[in-house]
């Protein structure tokens, strides 16, 4: 199984070399949501932590309908983990959430799952 998935990524990476640097990325979050995240997103008010979003999928940014323009804002969908203890406890919905580039937050993988 492991040569079968080193061979996958080594095809991948021969047919990246002549792609835009947008078709790598794109190649790049199919690839990330064929296989899952266990992402948390962190927010900060200055110093404290304020909220924090588990088991989120991707951030996806913002982009315009009628201009294509990115916009300065990320969304994506999580637990609101209320006391943030890292786990999906009962009364914790998933939800969606967006985050402006003004925005103090950290994203990262779950380092307790």
């Amino acid at each position: 199984m492991k040569k079968i998935i080193s061979f996958t990524l080594l095809v991948l990476a021969l047919l990246s070399t002549g792609c835009t640097q947008e078709q790598q990325n794109q190649m790049s979050r199919g690839i990330q949501n064929w296989t899952g995240t266990n992402g948390v997103m962190d927010v900060y008010a200055g110093e404290k932590l304020v909220t924090r979003f588990i088991k989120v999928d991707k951030m996806t940014t913002g982009v315009g309908r009628s201009d294509g323009q990115q916009r300065a804002y990320r969304y994506s969908y999580g637990f609101l983990d209320e006391n943030q203890n890292y786990k999906v406890d009962e009364g914790e919905k998933k939800v969606y959430f967006e985050v402006s580039d003004y925005t103090n937050y950290i994203f990262y993988e779950n380092p307790h799952f």
